[in-house]
């Protein structure tokens, strides 16, 4: 088998309006397509991200919370290539959107930081 490349990334948030509000209007990300389906009680939001990847934002009634902290199995973290990382983290603060420390990775030698979004999902933003 072959794979080519990353297809998608699939999210379930606890408050879709405010998940929504948080990748669209903070993050940036283009509404590719936006679904109800009645019989789930479930949003299903298809986010571009500039063009690249997309993330399936889904809403479901009374999921349980994922553990993240102390690290928990599983997915760890989400991470986005920037350009430049002090320019996003500036425009991440002025969203209100709080972000660790830049750090240094030692391998790379590379800039990164982590945030969250609404529910805590790790988020991390690596300069290119």
């Amino acid at each position: 088998m072959k794979i080519n490349k990353i297809h998608h990334i699939a999210i379930i948030c606890s408050d879709y309006e405010k998940s929504k509000d948080f990748y669209v209007n903070k993050l940036g990300f283009t509404v590719e397509r936006e679904i109800y389906r009645k019989e789930r009680d479930s949003y299903k939001l298809d986010l571009n991200v500039n063009g690249a990847y997309q993330i399936e934002l889904f809403s479901f009634p009374n999921c349980p919370e994922r553990p993240s902290y102390p690290e928990a199995r599983g997915l760890r973290h989400l991470s986005f290539e920037v350009d430049d990382i002090n320019e996003a983290v500036r425009e991440l603060n002025k969203k209100a959107i709080v972000t660790e420390p830049i750090r240094i990775d030692e391998v790379t030698n590379k800039k990164f930081t982590f945030f969250e979004d609404p529910d805590h999902l790790p988020l991390e933003i690596y300069e290119k």
